[in-house]
């Protein structure tokens, strides 16, 4: 019994480490397994404890050893002494100390030797230390506590009371500071702790609401200066006669989550004290946390140090960095801006994980990790899945009432190769879980320096994704103040900061499981969190009910969001002119507007009529030379307005295009130009000698064309070209091998040119620009949906695209009002000052990754079109 009561005499059980069930209590395997060293002065793994799950295979697993069985005897001799003098249960550890039964020094913490001024910091406070330095992380590592208090508050007792904490812990009265470059720790006296009173009681509900969320954002925002101030600043806000608001803001360099609740029990201890006029029953602190920094320095050397590193190292060589798909580009300095989601898994769910987790003899922890992993897996396409686990790092009796810095970060890394069952999965995870408890005492901090990895301002280092499966929620507090209803306070006002890309964070509630996905929103869209906490839960689900099933066979989508994918999103039918041809569409404007200007090139312009005209000539010439549906003719052209003649001559005449830059190099037009066997080849003077040597007939649109083109008809020709006719074929860039030509048809280009009208909303009174060459798939877009809703076409000379302030003026001057400019041009654009009444009103850009975005707003519409090879064009 006494042993029984030993084990279960384990407080805050689970707040940030992994837990399991024994004889129906939530015991936390690492405190349970530092509890029997230190009773039995044994050296026993904390796998011990995973593996004997039951009070009895635990106790007879403890008896194999012949000192703890001499030790049990002892005891059991000196539980019958207790039955006779009719002592308690409570007074065997002094008897058995007393006895030296047991060893109390094993692994012991001692207080340091107070000769030594300036302790060091322990490795978790030198890495925020050095974060500090940088002025990067603002206030990501505040931790802010708002307590709702209802009721008869003694502001006397209060302000005592935190006068008292300042006495207990000295982590809460310490400074530091660098000594010949090395950091330390300066321990001040006690002294009063300042606690203003801001009282809002005067103003309206609403407005008490709104200036008090301003007021906590502004105290936590203000940043602590580490040299000079206590790592803790209080607050009081008064909202009524019996109503409070108390702020407390500690720096995570003096505390962690675990020093929240020591601080709200010691709190509550010396307040009940103070309004008795009483001493407090707190027993006094064995050691203060500069004890244990010091300590941490001195053991973690030589063999100890060479043990746990060696470990790690081994099992974290070559480690991935996950890649998880993000909605923004990752920021080039980590922001630490975030947004939280909660979720909740009903009490069936949670029951059939639960059996599942017995079954297997995994914990819940190891199994909903090990779901976790077979997400992120799916989502990034990987099969090393790197994900930290908070751990509380208080395994050992003497820090468990101390305010600190303790928590540790373990890195959980699993191989999900071979596509296994989830069971697989589980028995991977669950021997990476047992490895990792075994070494957790290597501070992170101390294991990236060691590993050194490839260091970037961009994220955190070796994870950047973190889970926890705590014993139970954070934001509930489970302490009372006398003549006071005690809550946090919910609209505390205070950014959500996250440390990583995504943590998930769970709990059990009642029968149920509850949690809270926490992300930066300046990686994620929210929608985007959501849908992966749904594929999260729908994962779960097809584990319990079938988990030999393979990772790759287990769903993520629930049957509506199938339905969507396969079904809704498949009704691809438009209503869109589908059975004509795209200069088909151009001779309906020149019926609508003859007079309307088609195409402009400086101080040159064509109107639609005289555009079809010339069109309509170069068409019948090309019948003439025998040029048909699907017969291919080349135009290697320069921005001019006989290539546009030249383009929808082509057309008219049933033959589809083949365009060659002229600026590319001679081999590669050698290449197209026998790959693509054209026979002719529409170009311009300048240019015929700069072309390599072809069998092609050449016409040039600017020379002898000129003398004999009024020999032809002006009036729409006849070619027999069908929709599904090819409009032209488009060289691919051959980066990973030869140029491929691919063929267009009308069809696929109408979708595209109608989608394109549709979208950005084009009309007969709109001024678009062309600015790609001919070979570039962009111009088709530039050249076709003006012509064909009747709109008026800018080219662009060379000499307009060599500085973006003389393109701006350009822009401006002509009145443009759709542009498609390539990315890296556009970057240059954004970042210019733009008058507020200029004509454009969409900016479209595309063919690289977009980096650089506008930092005020702009007077017209930016998209990014990045993309279009991989569709129609």
């Amino acid at each position: 019994v006494w042993l029984w009561q030993q084990l279960l005499n384990i407080d805050r059980i689970g707040v940030e480490d992994d837990f399991f069930y024994l004889g129906g209590h939530s015991l936390k395997a690492t405190q349970m397994i530092s509890r029997l060293n230190q009773l039995f002065a044994a050296n026993w793994s904390v796998r011990i404890v995973f593996e004997n799950s039951t009070l009895g295979t635990l106790a007879l697993k403890l008896l194999e050893e012949p000192h703890v069985l001499a030790q049990m005897a002892q005891i059991e001799q000196l539980c019958f002494q207790l039955e006779e003098s009719k002592l308690s249960l409570a007074d065997i550890p002094n008897l058995v100390k007393s006895e030296g039964l047991t060893s109390s020094e094993h692994l012991s913490l001692q207080p340091r030797n107070r000769q030594i001024a300036s302790p060091p910091l322990s490795f978790a406070q030198q890495r925020l230390w050095f974060l500090e330095q940088t002025n990067l992380t603002h206030s990501a590592y505040h931790m802010p506590l708002a307590l709702h208090l209802t009721g008869q508050l003694n502001l006397e007792a209060l302000q005592h009371s935190l006068n008292q904490l300042i006495v207990r812990h000295e982590t809460l009265r310490t400074t530091f500071t660098e000594r010949d470059g090395i950091p330390v720790q300066i321990i001040g006296d006690p002294f009063e702790l300042d606690l203003p009173l801001v009282d809002l009681s005067e103003f309206s509900t609403d407005q008490k609401t709104v200036h008090l969320q301003q007021l906590l954002h502004q105290e936590n925002q203000h940043r602590f200066n580490l040299e000079h101030d206590p790592p803790i600043r209080t607050k009081l806000f008064q909202l009524g006669v019996t109503e409070f608001v108390l702020l407390v803001v500690l720096h995570h360099i003096a505390s962690d989550g675990w020093s929240l609740t020591v601080l709200t029990e010691d709190l509550s201890d010396y307040y009940q004290a103070a309004l008795l006029s009483q001493p407090s029953s707190l027993p006094d602190l064995p050691i203060q946390y500069a004890d244990f920094a010091v300590w941490q320095r001195q053991w973690l050397q030589e063999d100890t140090l060479e043990t746990q590193l060696s470990y790690w190292t081994h099992k974290l060589q070559d480690l991935p960095l996950l890649q998880l798909p993000t909605d923004h580009p990752r920021p080039a300095i980590e922001t630490f801006h975030g947004a939280g989601q909660t979720l909740q898994f009903p009490a069936v769910l949670t029951t059939q994980l639960n059996q599942l987790s017995q079954q297997t003899g995994v914990t819940l922890f190891m199994l909903l990790l090990a779901g976790f992993k077979v997400l992120l897996s799916r989502y990034s396409g990987q099969n090393g899945i790197v994900v930290g686990s908070p751990i509380a790092n208080r395994n050992r009796s003497e820090v468990e009432g101390l305010i600190g810095f303790f928590v540790n970060s373990l890195v959980m890394y699993t191989d999900l190769s071979g596509d296994p069952s989830f069971t697989e999965v589980l028995s991977r995870v669950r021997q990476t879980a047992l490895e990792a408890y075994a070494h957790q005492d290597l501070p992170f901090e101390k294991l990236v320096e060691e590993l050194q990895p490839e260091r970037s301002l961009s994220r955190n280092p070796l994870f950047q994704v973190a889970f926890a499966l705590q014993q139970q929620e954070a934001l509930v507090p489970d302490f009372n103040l006398p003549n006071l209803e005690v809550s946090w306070y919910q609209g505390a006002g205070t950014e959500m900061t996250v440390r990583m890309d995504l943590e998930l964070h769970l709990w059990p509630d009642g029968e149920e499981l509850k949690g809270i996905c926490a992300y930066n929103r300046d990686l994620f869209e929210a929608d985007t969190i959501s849908r992966m906490l749904s594929h999260y839960h729908n994962l779960l689900v097809a584990i319990a009910a079938a988990p030999e099933q393979p990772i790759s066979q287990l769903p993520l989508m629930s049957a509506p969001e199938q339905h969507q994918l396969l079904v809704e999103w498949n009704q691809t039918t438009t209503n869109y002119p589908s059975d004509l041809c795209i200069h088909q569409l151009f001779e309906a404007q020149v019926e609508k507007t003859p007079d309307a200007v088609a195409v402009v090139f400086e101080e040159q312009q064509l109107t639609y009529t005289e555009l079809n005209t010339r069109a309509n000539q170069l068409a019948h010439y090309l019948q003439h030379l025998g040029v048909k549906p699907d017969g291919f003719v080349g135009i290697c052209m320069e921005r001019s307005l006989e290539m546009v003649v030249g383009l929808l001559g082509i057309l008219k005449a049933g033959g589809a295009y083949v365009p060659l830059d002229p600026a590319y190099p001679q081999q590669r037009l050698a290449y197209l130009l026998e790959d693509s066997q054209i026979g002719l080849l529409l170009t311009q003077q300048r240019l015929v000698n700069r072309l390599p040597t072809h069998t092609a007939q050449l016409i040039c649109l600017d020379g002898d064309w000129l003398g004999i083109s009024a020999d032809y008809s002006s009036h729409n020709p006849v070619s027999g070209s069908r929709a599904n006719h090819l409009a032209y074929m488009i060289y691919t860039s051959g980066s990973t091998g030869t140029p491929k030509g691919v063929l267009i048809p009308h069809q696929g280009l109408l979708k595209l040119v109608s989608w394109h009208l549709q979208a950005f909303q084009m009309t007969a009174a709109d001024r678009s620009t062309q600015m790609a060459a001919v070979a570039f798939d962009a111009a088709t877009w530039e050249v076709w949906p003006p012509l064909a809703v009747g709109a008026s076409l800018y080219l662009a000379k060379p000499e307009r695209l060599v500085s973006p302030a003389q393109l701006q003026r350009w822009l401006i001057a002509q009145e443009i009002t759709i542009s498609f400019v390539p990315t890296p041009i556009a970057q240059e654009l954004l970042v210019l000052t733009w008058p507020s009444n200029t004509s454009l009103r969409v900016l479209l850009t595309g063919g690289d990754r977009l980096t650089v975005y506008p930092q005020a707003d702009l007077p017209f519409e930016l998209v990014n079109n990045y993309g279009p090879t991989e569709n129609t064009v």
